[in-house]
């Protein structure tokens, strides 16, 4: 597994996984968002052919940091699930179960729009709008965020726009990376799913952005 990069965040330590996760030591948490499970057989339901290996990685991924980093909680903010039901998430039902001791917390993101009996049935708890914790908050669309009503506003986290960072080479040449972009008040997740695009981040001079490249962190 690749080696996570420690980062210090408001007096906490902050672990940012090239699997595109935070484990958040203070709060034994692993923060994660955009996993859009399910998004694979929905294509397939339209008649796209992507492959069902795609899915199977993913969780695996999911697994392995679980595994690893042992948390008492798994924070979801947004697009856990990417629409209606299928095969796949009967799947995730089965493999849920192999982690009866942790707590799934899921802020509802857009494209979770399952039935509420379905999530009781899968364990996980959904949370509609903001989810906060110590001097952590947790919500899907930052431009959304509700304002805690504490003197001093809780640092958020979120994901929904997948963010990226392009890099640029010699001859004119550039890539795109997915990336950990942070803020002073609030840090963008990358989306778990690697079946997803990316909006290029604009960082501004107190901004700092960490890049994913070749399943290591860079900080740009």
């Amino acid at each position: 597994m690749a080696a996570p990069f420690y980062h210090k965040l408001h007096g906490n330590s902050c672990w940012l996984i090239p699997e595109r996760m935070i484990f958040w030591e203070e709060g034994k948490s692993l923060i994660v968002s955009d996993l859009h499970f399910g998004k694979t057989g929905h294509f397939r339901k339209e008649g796209i052919p992507v492959p069902a290996s795609v899915y199977k990685e993913d969780m695996q991924r999911l697994v392995s940091q679980l595994q690893y980093f042992q948390p008492q909680h798994l924070v979801v903010v947004g697009d856990m699930f990417h629409s209606k039901a299928n095969k796949e998430l009967e799947f995730f039902i089965k493999w849920r179960n192999d982690f009866p001791h942790i707590d799934f917390k899921l802020v509802k993101g857009n494209h979770d729009i399952l039935n509420p009996q379905w999530y009781q049935k899968a364990g996980v708890a959904v949370i509609n709008d903001q989810f906060s914790v110590s001097n952590f908050s947790f919500v899907h669309d930052i431009t959304t965020a509700i304002q805690p009503q504490s003197p001093v506003s809780d640092y958020i986290f979120s994901g929904h726009i997948h963010p990226g960072v392009r890099i640029s080479g010699g001859g004119r040449q550039s890539l795109e990376f997915p990336c950990f972009y942070f803020t002073p008040s609030f840090c963008v997740l990358p989306a778990f799913s690697r079946f997803t695009g990316l909006a290029m981040v604009r960082p501004k001079e107190d901004d700092q952005v960490f890049a994913i490249v070749n399943q290591t962190i860079i900080e740009i």
